[in-house]
């Protein structure tokens, strides 16, 4: 059996698709899990998934085509890269049944390429790469080959994950509305995610340094940035107000129902949970 973690982007996110950089870390909780062999489940986005994924695997590899059995945690829709880790589960263990043997960059790479290339969804590197290295990853998207740096994660303040699965909403929707806009050279979105790569640069040196009020800045600045950039649904601004009213730092934790919370402590974090819960109903756990 093979698995992937859920991840959420803390800061920079979603300029990962523009030249920009990203923060992220995964979520160990959460998991997506495939097993070869084990027949056929699930249906509808997540079977398609599945079945995207063996045939472009079988196809690149020459490989008999195997039954899959899957199963997840992640809810989907919700910003938390559920669909990529149905996908990235699915590729490690045709891998390991097969002998295959992918780096994680490679492993990223062919699964986004199935979910954009042979699914067409618009989607960016960054949740791929996180899942498939681990941890707390801050990945540089101006070079022509992504470049990743593995930060301890225990250097992370208390982090609360929040979600509405009634308020998901598909990344792709956002991302190809901001494609086309970035394509056609619309300055203020341009600048924006010039901005948010500065912000995930300004993330990372602030974990490495121990100054967690500037951490606090680059969180609150990625959604800020994101709001400029794009309309957002009324129930998720009201997540990122009822955390940042509870003195949480906060932002998407993708581009779905989910949102990340920088909590000073563990008193603060159930605090702020609990205002989560009692506010707009979100499901939460600590990270």
């Amino acid at each position: 059996m093979a698995e992937a973690l859920a991840r959420a982007a803390l800061a920079g996110n979603p300029s990962d698709g523009y030249g920009g950089a990203v923060l992220a870390v995964t979520i160990d909780a959460l998991r997506a899990t495939a097993v070869a062999g084990g027949g056929l489940s699930g249906v509808g986005a997540e079977r398609l998934l599945v079945d995207a994924a063996v045939a472009r695997f079988c196809s690149e590899f020459d490989c008999e085509p195997v039954g899959v059995e899957f199963n997840t945690q992640i809810p989907l829709t919700v910003g938390l890269g559920g669909s990529s880790a149905i996908v990235i589960a699915v590729l490690r263990e045709l891998c390991a049944v097969s002998g295959v043997s992918l780096g994680p960059d490679e492993m990223a790479a062919l699964a986004l390429s199935i979910e954009v290339d042979d699914l067409g969804i618009a989607a960016g590197l960054q949740d791929r790469l996180v899942q498939c290295h681990g941890g707390l990853l801050f990945m540089d998207f101006s070079h022509a080959k992504p470049r990743c740096e593995s930060i301890e994660r225990l250097l992370l303040p208390p982090l609360l994950i929040a979600w509405r699965t009634s308020a998901g909403e598909p990344s792709g929707v956002v991302h190809g509305n901001l494609r086309t806009r970035y394509e056609a050279g619309e300055p203020d979105v341009i600048r924006a995610l010039a901005e948010l790569g500065d912000v995930a640069h300004a993330g990372r040196e602030a974990i490495q340094m121990g100054d967690i009020a500037k951490f606090r800045q680059a969180v609150d600045r990625s959604f800020d940035l994101r709001r400029e950039l794009v309309t957002l649904d009324p129930a998720h601004v009201a997540m990122i107000g009822c955390a940042r009213d509870a003195g949480a730092a906060a932002n998407y934790t993708g581009s779905g129902g989910g949102i990340v919370c920088v909590c000073d402590d563990e008193k603060h974090r159930k605090r702020v949970a609990d205002a989560l819960a009692a506010y707009v109903g979100c499901s939460t756990f600590a990270l």
